[in-house]
């Protein structure tokens, strides 16, 4: 199964894609759909929804999954990560019927088994079940990575009535 993993952004969309055989997960690829800050938000909606719907056309994932938004004080980043993640939300479902959205303390807890986890034990987690050699670069390619994971482990969960 192909699964890939988005981490919403306004800046930087992280995707990461991996291929789960029976729980024996290998990368495929990992990276960023990023927007310049010059550019005014109706143009920089448009290079997320061209890059992710590129991307999805290409990748042809059996399933897709989207981290959720955690919002902490900065409201005005939020709403625009939230614009965002609307765009991401629609051009996905558009080219694949199977739509997942999970949480940050859902992603931390499954890949980590804690739910208050750092970015860096996180990270580890992902170089680790993935077997790389590197952390992921940007670290919203390792947020992605993670949800794609924990997908993953939710579905053979799920697979094996266990959820």
């Amino acid at each position: 199964m192909r699964i890939l993993g988005i981490d919403p952004g306004y800046a930087t969309v992280g995707y990461g894609i991996i291929e789960n055989d029976n729980g024996k997960f290998r990368p495929l690829d990992y990276g960023a759909v990023e927007t310049p800050a010059n550019l005014a938000t109706p143009e920089r909606l448009i290079m997320i929804e061209n890059g992710i719907t590129e991307l999805v056309k290409s990748v042809e994932p059996d399933e897709i999954a989207v981290e959720e938004l955690f919002f902490n004080t900065n409201i005005t980043t939020g709403i625009k990560v939230a614009q965002a993640r609307g765009v991401i939300l629609l051009s996905c479902a558009k080219l694949c019927d199977k739509l997942f959205e999970y949480t940050p303390l859902q992603i931390k807890s499954t890949v980590t088994g804690n739910g208050t986890a750092s970015k860096t034990q996180v990270q580890f987690m992902v170089r680790s079940l993935l077997r790389l050699k590197e952390t992921p670069k940007p670290d919203d390619a390792a947020d992605a990575l993670a949800a794609a994971i924990c997908h993953a482990l939710c579905a053979q969960g799920v697979k094996r009535g266990l959820k």
